[in-house]
């Protein structure tokens, strides 16, 4: 029998990745246009090259979340959400208001607790 944790963190599990997917999907679009245009223009975090630094981006916005809407493997794709989330929470947007760095964080902390306490009963990697 589901138990409502098990209903609450479904539905934590698809409103994350699923509202997280529009941006990741941006990013690869980004991406892919760089490297076929005028080049990658992204924030370069930890001195490894904008192209790099994307890249680790799209992986964190778009293949993360595909892991975590899945239960499969969901406690590191949340954990990648949240380190992205957190890049560019506390890097990328440090010096900005609050109100500009808020809807990362809106994604961070739901990451947080998906990568802390798993995927709930339905997923494919039940833990």
């Amino acid at each position: 029998m589901k138990t409502l944790n098990d209903w609450g963190l479904l539905i934590l599990r698809i409103g994350t990745a699923g509202l997280m997917l529009p941006h990741g999907w941006a990013k690869m679009n980004k991406l892919v246009n760089g490297l076929t245009g005028d080049g990658v223009e992204f924030y370069n975090w930890l001195g490894i090259g904008e192209t790099p630094s994307l890249i680790l981006t799209v992986i964190g916005e778009l293949i993360a979340p595909v892991l975590v809407l899945l239960g499969w493997y969901s406690r590191w794709g949340a954990a990648l959400m949240a380190i992205t989330m957190g890049v560019a929470a506390f890097m990328v947007h440090w010096e900005d208001p609050l109100s500009e760095k808020e809807h990362a964080l809106l994604f961070f902390f739901p990451a947080l607790v998906i990568a802390l306490i798993g995927p709930g009963s339905w997923g494919f990697n039940r833990k």
